[in-house]
């Protein structure tokens, strides 16, 4: 299957099993703000075709850019990171995966970084929706003062709510698989 039909298949997936929409009572998101839809990506990002799929789509966007590592904050970003890291790997590109803790442990290492990342690493990092950018910001962080170098943000769902713009004071490229708008078109045609 090729780049298009990948998303196009991950679109369906996402628009069965993660894409709610329902006006009452309207969902409360992370924010605190309501919304008319929500998406739950779990069901996908942890389905075995939808992480393929992912996987493949996320690595279509990434391939041959110079990018080491992926990942996020846990747990969000997890799925997606490992999926990139196996297509990768059977690609023959390897792009390793990494987890960004939301708490540092008060034992071991005490890192908020945890996988086989070095500093000076070009990595992407990875979030399952964007809505303020909140979370997909404290990756950053914490990423950059592990000595990480974030090359871009890629987003499953862009919720075109400000936070691509939030992100982009940070990062010089935020890429989303699918929009709000992108979404909605194919739901308003099922």
């Amino acid at each position: 299957m090729d780049l298009s039909a990948n998303r196009d298949r991950l679109a369906e997936l996402i628009l069965r099993r993660s894409f709610q929409y329902r006006e009452d009572p309207p969902f409360t998101l992370a924010s605190g703000k309501t919304s008319f839809f929500y998406f739950n990506c779990k069901p996908v990002t942890l389905d075995p075709e939808g992480m393929n799929l992912i996987g493949r789509v996320l690595f279509g966007m990434i391939r041959g850019t110079g990018v080491t590592a992926a990942g996020g904050l846990t747990l969000g970003a997890d799925p997606l990171a490992n999926a990139l890291s196996v297509i990768s790997f059977q690609e023959g590109e390897p792009i390793k995966s990494f987890i960004v803790r939301k708490d540092v442990k008060a034992h071991g290492t005490k890192s908020a970084v945890e996988g086989n990342v070095a500093k000076g690493e070009h990595v992407v990092v990875l979030d399952d929706v964007i809505t303020t950018g909140g979370s997909t910001i404290t990756a950053i962080e914490k990423a950059r003062e592990a000595g990480l170098i974030v090359d871009r943000v890629i987003a499953l769902i862009d919720r075109e709510e400000g936070g691509r713009e939030n992100i982009l004071a940070l990062v010089g490229r935020v890429d989303a698989v699918f929009t709000r708008t992108e979404i909605m078109e194919r739901y308003r045609k099922i």
